[in-house]
């Protein structure tokens, strides 16, 4: 086939009046190859040697060729674009997974289009909208807030969708999530055997189903074990968030002997609030985060977390996308990861005299 019909021409403007209009034929000819040849390296196919590759590679970079993703969807009758909406990209926790699907859609030829929701349901909506207006080939949500009947409006675009936290098993809709209550008692239960009886919560976003379950492990660890006792506070889901939800708590006039955080992100603000406030930690006070990402490993003193496996869950969810985006609706599917417990340097035993 000497015309691959999936490609649009581009347009490469040299100033405001004059444009060139670049097709495949001749990013084909510059290179010296077919046009079934650019399409496989356009396509990141393993089957152009590497000469060949970097040959084609320079054309279009001379010729400053793009090809119309959206036109070749349309030609090839199906979408090779994923779609990936997150709800904090300040988060590491998020962007860790995002790489993740990024990578593995590359591999296998796929581009990826990104939104940010920073937690607002309404921003969610829109965006999802925006992707099945784009005709995405499948869509991953990596999101902690939830938007009513926007399950039956995502189960009514058929399109191939996995989300992590939230969201309910449907015929196209595959759900991750982790056992956050597993992963708070885990942490409760060591904190309690360091004889620790008085306990901070931070966290941010209460209303969020995902948030909250964290902290009503944390508080039903009051009704299990009276002698504990527990006070709360939230503020944004940042480093500056946890320095201010931290400060809140200690005005509050409540004394813990250990501060459990909602997240790594807003652990790492309390210690620096701690830090501040001449208060040590694990000497005085002991810190515990959520999530394990590598700031937690290298902040300072390193933080006793819980582990969710970021990379296994990204590699999941586009596994799960492009294996169903050329197959009818598959039956519905939730997947259950257990958190692990990591042990470091910011917990330790409970300073009675605190």
């Amino acid at each position: 086939m000497s015309r691959i019909s999936s490609y649009y021409p581009a347009n490469r403007c040299n100033n405001v009046s004059v444009c060139v209009t670049v097709s495949l034929e001749k990013v084909a000819r510059r290179a010296g190859v077919s046009t079934a040849t650019v399409s496989r390296v356009l396509n990141n196919a393993e089957l152009v040697r590497k000469s060949t590759r970097t040959r084609v590679l320079r054309a279009i970079e001379e010729l400053k060729y793009h090809p119309n993703l959206h036109a070749r969807s349309l030609a090839g009758g199906k979408s090779k674009t994923l779609g990936v909406i997150v709800s904090n990209l300040e988060n590491p926790f998020f962007f860790d997974i995002y790489k993740t699907i990024e990578s593995d859609a590359h591999k296998s030829g796929y581009e990826v289009v990104m939104a940010n929701t920073d937690y607002r349901p309404e921003q969610l909506v829109r965006s999802i909208r925006l992707m099945i207006g784009r005709r995405v080939g499948g869509l991953a949500a990596v999101v902690s807030e939830m938007a009513p009947d926007l399950m039956r409006v995502i189960e009514g675009s058929g399109i191939p969708t996995v989300f992590y936290d939230v969201g309910t098993p449907r015929a196209n809709i595959t759900n991750v999530r982790v056992n956050y209550r597993r992963g708070i008692d885990k942490i409760i239960e060591y904190l309690y055997g360091a004889g620790h009886r008085r306990f901070g919560f931070i966290g941010h976003h209460a209303i969020l189903e995902p948030i909250n379950e964290r902290m009503k492990a944390v508080m039903d660890a009051v009704t299990r074990v009276p002698e504990i006792e527990v006070v709360t506070a939230a503020d944004a889901d940042t480093l500056d968030g946890g320095k201010q939800a931290a400060r809140a708590l200690l005005a509050s006039g409540f004394h813990p002997t250990a501060i459990i955080c909602v997240n790594d992100i807003t652990a790492v603000g309390a210690l620096r609030e701690l830090r501040e406030r001449g208060i040590r930690v694990p000497q005085d006070m002991s810190v515990t985060g959520f999530d394990n990402l590598k700031l937690s490993e290298f902040c300072y003193p390193a933080l006793t977390t819980v582990h969710i496996p970021r990379e296994r869950i990204g590699h999941l969810m586009c596994e799960s996308l492009i294996s169903r985006a050329d197959k009818t609706p598959a039956a519905a599917q939730e997947i259950v990861i257990d958190p692990e417990f990591v042990l470091r340097d910011s917990t330790g035993p409970a300073n009675r005299a605190s």
